[in-house]
């Protein structure tokens, strides 16, 4: 932690947008943020020179050509060369802008995050703070599936281990220092609202409510968040492969507690004839190690795709 004698001076900041297929939301979503910074910039909260950052993910409408049209003096924009996902793009803005900017605020295109808690961040900055969280008052505006399933999956993270920040997505202030440490961490696997906390540093929260997508429809349907909430459990813990250890030794004791019940059944005379219970026993045991192959298959996954060392993704165009 780093001790401040005095509040820091106006940032120069970089409001970082990552885009797949959003030319519908962009118009508005530049306008909304191109005002935020003329009012900041207006009230000497952020210094002169602060921009945008459009990061265009693979997108196969025309939001590269929307970017285009919005660059010029306060926005810019990044093309990668095909979809490598929402947390890589947000690596990219981040590796682009980290010598620009003194700190640098992501947020979704679709503005459902409340970008006019923006100035509470910065000034929280000002005051020390190396990161910023936004996180959710409340998750009314969700429906009752979404909601359980969020609350089920930041419990299941803080149970397993694994540090996070309940109700948080992506919607962050990071200052220049932070964005440079996280920028060391090379793993493939990315799972950002799992490492940012892991950097230490003065951090804050601010609090919102979510609104309603401007435009377009959500990057995040169904299978995409199992996903996404599978590749954060497994990123940052081992303790469902010890649950497995700890399944297997219950089962051992099981088997050798029915074996003692056999054995005196049968010495005593009183043997049960049937198949229901042993065709039961082999169908729960066989998909318990079914289950157990495909916890450990999904580590070793992870290590396949680390160890290869690819790039997380290709710049191709910018503007």
């Amino acid at each position: 932690m780093r001790e401040d004698t005095g509040r820091r001076p106006a940032p120069r900041l970089a409001i970082i947008v990552p885009c797949r297929n959003e030319e519908e939301a962009l118009p508005a979503t530049d306008s909304a943020l191109r005002s935020l910074l003329d009012k900041m910039e207006a009230c000497g909260e952020m210094a002169p020179g602060s921009f945008l950052l459009y990061v265009d993910d693979g997108s196969t409408d025309d939001t590269w050509r929307v970017i285009r049209g919005l660059s010029g003096s306060r926005a810019k924009g990044i093309r990668l060369s095909r979809h490598c996902g929402h947390q890589e793009a947000l690596m990219a803005g981040l590796e682009e802008t980290v010598d620009e900017a003194d700190a640098c605020v992501t947020v979704d295109a679709d503005l459902q995050d409340d970008i006019s808690v923006i100035p509470r961040m910065v000034s929280l900055y000002r005051d020390g703070a190396e990161i910023v969280y936004g996180v959710r008052e409340d998750r009314a505006s969700d429906s009752w599936f979404k909601r359980t399933s969020a609350k089920a999956f930041y419990g299941t993270m803080q149970s397993l281990g694994a540090e996070s920040v309940g109700n948080h997505a992506d919607f962050r202030l990071m200052g220049r220092r932070a964005v440079a440490d996280l920028l060391e961490y090379g793993e493939r696997n990315l799972f950002l609202r799992g490492i940012v906390p892991l950097l230490g540093y003065r951090q804050e929260q601010v609090g919102y409510r979510r609104g309603e997508r401007t435009a377009g429809t959500t990057k995040y349907p169904l299978l995409k968040m199992l996903d996404f909430a599978a590749n954060g459990i497994t990123s940052f813990s081992v303790r469902p492969v010890r649950m497995l250890l700890v399944l297997g030794l219950l089962f051992m004791f099981t088997a050798f507690c029915i074996f003692v019940y056999v054995m005196i059944r049968h010495f005593s005379g009183d043997t049960i004839e049937g198949w229901t219970s042993l065709m039961l026993s082999i169908w729960f045991c066989t998909g318990v190690l079914l289950m157990g192959l495909g916890i450990i298959g999904e580590y070793i996954g992870k290590i396949y795709i680390e160890v290869k060392r690819r790039p997380r993704y290709r710049v191709s165009e910018k503007t």
